[in-house]
């Protein structure tokens, strides 16, 4: 039997069709301890995400990890979970519906968009055959991570050459390694701001608080934290922000090791300290409300900097699918087509 997947030969006949692959991280089937302890199986068993030596890490991974961490990340998905369910998921869906319908607008029928997680449920090689079937024969992949990073976007490329290797017929492909620069995009994050302060004021400080990465990755190579920088750059220089005015962090550290610095819970509890009682803190790195953002920051770190005397705390909200940041996605991907 061959190892190689084909196509029925009727396909062979049809017109050329594209198709565009959004992908986000991925969420768990229910905020249940029996389902995160699926999920984070699979995220942590990534070796882009976590780069232990394997069988040490195993051992820790489901001798203790797995064995822990379930119910506590259960009871704070629990704290977000919606009656749709899984925000990321929704909002993800929203996104796709959207793009979908304006590159519809575009190119009609020869265009088709799915939405895949890199982890969990919509998986990646399910919507790859779903393509497949479809008869494309071009492929564009947009991971909706901003700035390129081994663990997200490198992941989702491994998963996508993982699963079309195995095909008889190999599409073109596009793969968009990152959009941290893109001026849409940036304009679109410069909006949200900017609709936060014509409603709240002008905070004593911005604070854009991205995604953790060990410093490890960073001394590897891996450009995550220099994209940070440029959008961080970029989006003040938009908004015309003296230096003073706004301060880059990271958050969500996990284990031990020294991540990227500073963080984002420790600059808050200085902040008050420092002067500033009223910060607004913005995410840029996620394309979609999730964990990170609706608990980490929209609660817990707010309660670091009201304990450590800040008076004024507001979580400026992702993008999601505000028309700014699909008409920026539709640009990202129409360059590709």
């Amino acid at each position: 039997m061959s190892r190689y997947l084909g196509r029925s030969k009727d396909i062979h006949n049809k017109k050329a069709r594209t198709g565009v692959l959004l992908t986000n991280l991925g969420t768990p089937e229910a905020p249940t301890a029996s389902a995160l302890r699926v999920y984070l199986r699979e995220f942590l068993s990534d070796p882009r995400v976590v780069e232990i030596p394997r069988l040490i890490w195993l051992i820790i991974l489901h001798g203790i990890i797995l064995r822990v961490r379930p119910k506590k990340s259960a009871a704070l998905y629990q704290s977000i979970w919606t009656e749709k369910g899984s925000p990321l998921l929704v909002i993800s869906q929203q996104q796709q519906a959207k793009i979908a319908k304006r590159i519809a607008d575009e190119h009609g029928d020869n265009v088709l968009v799915e939405l895949a997680m890199r982890y969990g449920k919509l998986s990646i090689s399910d919507a790859l055959d779903k393509l497949q079937s479809s008869g494309v024969r071009n492929i564009v992949v947009l991971p909706l991570y901003p700035q390129y990073a081994g663990p997200t976007t490198a992941s989702t490329f491994d998963a996508v050459v993982n699963k079309i290797k195995q095909w008889r017929w190999i599409p073109t492909l596009s793969f968009i390694s990152g959009y941290h620069d893109n001026p849409k995009y940036i304009s679109a994050l410069a909006e949200s701001v900017t609709s936060y302060i014509d409603t709240y004021g002008k905070p004593d400080k911005l604070v854009l608080s991205y995604h953790g990465m060990p410093k490890y990755f960073l001394e590897q190579g891996d450009p995550y934290y220099c994209f940070c920088s440029q959008t961080t750059r970029l989006l003040a220089e938009h908004l015309g922000l003296e230096k003073h005015e706004y301060v880059m962090t990271f958050q969500s550290r996990f284990g031990k090791a020294e991540w990227l610095q500073p963080y984002t819970d420790v600059t808050l509890a200085e902040l008050p300290k420092l002067g500033s009682k009223h910060v607004a803190i913005i995410s840029p790195a996620f394309s979609a409300d999730c964990l990170e953002t609706l608990e980490e920051l929209e609660h817990e770190n707010k309660d670091v900097f009201l304990e450590a005397g800040g008076e004024k705390y507001h979580y400026i909200p992702a993008l999601n699918d505000n028309e700014s940041h699909i008409e920026a996605l539709v640009d990202i991907i129409n360059k590709q087509l």
